[in-house]
């Protein structure tokens, strides 16, 4: 995720500070010396952050805006100048503008942040208590600020290096940004789950039959060549010397599993499906950046056995091969997708649901525009009005069976003389049967109890 340095440079980091007698630095240069630390490290590990330099005092500054380019970010900061008082308010407003501005609000943002400020823990606090204050041990000198800048390095910039699988075929590979580790809220003991180390692809799917679904972060798979004598990793970003061939030459000159899944994905339009972790799985797929460039990509689904609830549980799926027969139909014309539940969910069925009271009119006008056109409308009278009593039992709204019932005699009192004398009957016994379940008895307020058409002689 993007990265934004925010620079002091108000008086406060002019400070002297003396390192064993010799010479004395101000507290401006210990924090450009850790930042170049950090920046030359996401030059040669993490080079594909998109990383900000602002500076502050009273006002704000954008020194250098999103880029990539480690070398003007380095430059910006061999170029400070010394301003006024220490503002912060300013200056997290003025992150926020140029964050928006350049990713809009829905994209995270890690902000990293130098100065002397001592109530850094009620900000954090403020703004909900994701972050971390990192502090030096010790004296203020050199050594402290790279073991501090270290720690940070190695907490939030250090590449995630993995092995993807896929039977007897293997490949070495970055996945950038670092997957963070994910906290289940539903769980009674929450533990953190990260991503394994060892990726295992355990099957493929057709794009259609996966959609479009719910993830919590993507990523991007990058092949890595290890050279195996040195016990060093390159990722072919890193500028390194003519003279001998870089480890990711070689790697381009020798065969790769990752760059011939990412082909396979792209040419026959399916996804890979990948175990991050016990019951936690994701996909890979190939996602086109213009129509010459594409990249393999990862996305993280919610840990669980069945993240996605049409394809029902991931360990339940096999190969087409063992099926007795072709669940796409020798035509393609089918699909297996989705996968009916055994049990009918809850927002499957007709229930109903009153927000608003509008809603209550609507249903009670219905029951009476019917009630008007008995006998004709028998049918449909008598399942209007058995449904708006279920929901009326289900709630408790004993009141609204009678209120209905009184509306059902008042309509009798009202039918014209060209009436059907059946609708009377059926308006009489309806308001009855209304009433009787209004009293709670549980002869006629049972919630599976159906009010049925009274027999006349009068009936077809």
């Amino acid at each position: 995720m993007p990265t934004v340095v925010l620079m002091d440079v108000s008086l406060s980091m002019t400070r002297p500070v003396s390192l064993d007698g010799i010479e004395e630095f101000q507290r401006k240069n210990l924090a450009v010396h850790g930042l170049n630390m950090l920046f030359e490290h996401m030059a040669s590990n993490y080079r594909l952050e998109f990383t900000s330099l602002m500076a502050f005092s009273s006002l704000w500054e954008l020194l250098v805006p999103f880029t990539r380019d480690y070398n003007a970010l380095q430059e910006a900061l061999s170029n400070l100048e010394d301003y006024d008082k220490t503002c912060v308010e300013a200056a997290l407003n003025g992150v926020s503008n140029v964050v928006q501005q350049e990713w809009g609000s829905a994209c995270p943002c890690q902000l990293q942040m130098t100065d002397a400020m001592d109530n850094l823990e009620e900000l954090l606090r403020l703004s909900g208590g994701d972050g971390q204050i990192f502090t030096m041990e010790g004296p203020l000198c050199m050594k402290s600020v790279q073991t501090m800048f270290g720690k940070l390095i190695d907490l939030v910039y250090s590449p995630f290096h993995a092995v993807l699988h896929c039977g007897n075929l293997s490949s070495d590979v970055q996945v950038f940004p670092r997957p963070e580790p994910v906290v289940m809220d539903e769980e009674v003991e929450p533990i953190p789950r990260t991503v394994s180390t060892d990726l295992e692809i355990v099957g493929f799917i057709e794009i259609a039959d996966i959609a479009s679904p719910p993830v919590i972060s993507r990523h991007l798979v990058l092949p890595i060549a290890v050279n195996k004598d040195v016990d060093e990793v390159g990722t072919g970003t890193t500028d390194e010397l003519e003279e001998e061939p870089s480890a990711s030459q070689m790697a381009g000159k020798s065969p790769n599993f990752c760059v011939l899944l990412h082909g396979s994905l792209k040419v026959e339009g399916m996804v890979a499906l990948v175990q991050l972790g016990p019951e936690w799985y994701g996909m890979l797929y190939s996602q086109a950046d213009s129509k010459k460039k594409s990249n393999l990509m990862m996305s993280l689904f919610d840990p669980g056995p069945e993240p996605l609830p049409w394809l029902g549980k991931i360990s339940h799926l096999g190969p087409i091969s063992e099926a007795a027969d072709n669940p796409y139909g020798e035509d393609d014309s089918k699909s297996p997708f989705p996968v009916q539940p055994q049990v009918k969910r809850s927002y499957a069925q007709n229930v109903t649901v009153w927000i608003k009271a509008s809603g209550l009119q609507t249903d009670v006008q219905k029951i009476l525009r019917n009630a008007r056109k008995l006998p004709d409308k028998t049918q449909t009278f008598y399942k209007e009005l058995n449904r708006l009593r279920k929901a009326a039992l289900a709630f408790g709204f004993w009141e609204l069976l009678k209120g209905v019932a009184d509306l059902l005699e008042r309509e009798c009192t009202m039918l014209p003389d060209s009436a059907h004398p059946d609708a009377a009957f059926q308006l009489s016994h309806a308001a009855q049967q209304l009433k009787l379940a209004s009293t709670g008895d549980s002869q006629y307020a049972a919630f599976d109890h159906n009010i049925v058409p009274m027999h006349t002689d009068f009936s077809s």
